[in-house]
């Protein structure tokens, strides 16, 4: 008997990204359980060094008056965040490649 049951836009959304990527060519593949070991460690030390960031940058804010000073202050922030964004990506897509 086949499932008759009505869809989720996320399940039909997700039927046509694996029907496009069936149709380019790319194969599905799991990762083993040490790859996804491997990336949730790299989330938490990705989580861990933005806390610490969020927390040092705090303080720094506290006692600074300048408006200008708190910019730079702000945009340095802005940067270290994205910064750790692109270097836990970067070992996410490494690991995943297995490498």
């Amino acid at each position: 008997m086949a499932d008759d049951a009505p869809k989720s836009a996320i399940e039909l959304a997700m039927e046509r990204l694996r029907k496009k990527d069936a149709e380019a060519g790319v194969q599905e593949t799991s990762l083993t359980d040490a790859q996804r070991e491997a990336i949730t460690e790299a989330r938490r030390v990705y989580e861990a060094r933005v806390a610490e960031r969020r927390i040092l940058h705090q303080s720094t804010l506290v006692a600074t008056v300048d408006p200008e000073e708190r910019g730079k202050r702000e945009e340095e922030f802005r940067r270290d965040l994205d910064r750790f964004e692109t270097d836990r990506d970067t070992k996410i897509r490494r690991i995943r490649q297995g490498a």
